[in-house]
């Protein structure tokens, strides 16, 4: 199976409930590069690349989230797999 990248954005409550670092923590723990980052909005934005399988998985935990998250909504972006990233990070400011 081939590498991909996906881009999508986490709705609810998911901000100030440790969702960035546990998505992190569940990106590196699937072997996908990439970043997670907070929206102005109140969302929370994850870019990852890697295994379909992996990435699939990774999408299904972002419909749960940490103990405290309440998610409502994940709207998924498939896109071309580019290699751009050496591991996985948080981002912490909107750019």
């Amino acid at each position: 199976m081939g590498k991909e990248r996906v881009n999508f954005i986490i709705h609810g409550r998911v901000q100030g409930v440790f969702y960035r670092a546990s998505a992190m923590e569940k990106a590196i723990e699937l072997g996908l590069t990439g970043w997670v980052k907070n929206r102005l909005d109140k969302t929370v934005e994850v870019v990852a690349e890697g295994d379909k399988k992996q990435l699939d998985h990774l999408i299904e935990w972002c419909h749960i989230g940490p103990p405290d998250a309440y998610v409502t909504e994940v709207e998924v972006k498939w896109e071309p797999y580019i290699g751009e990233f050496k591991g996985f990070s948080v981002k912490y400011r909107e750019n």
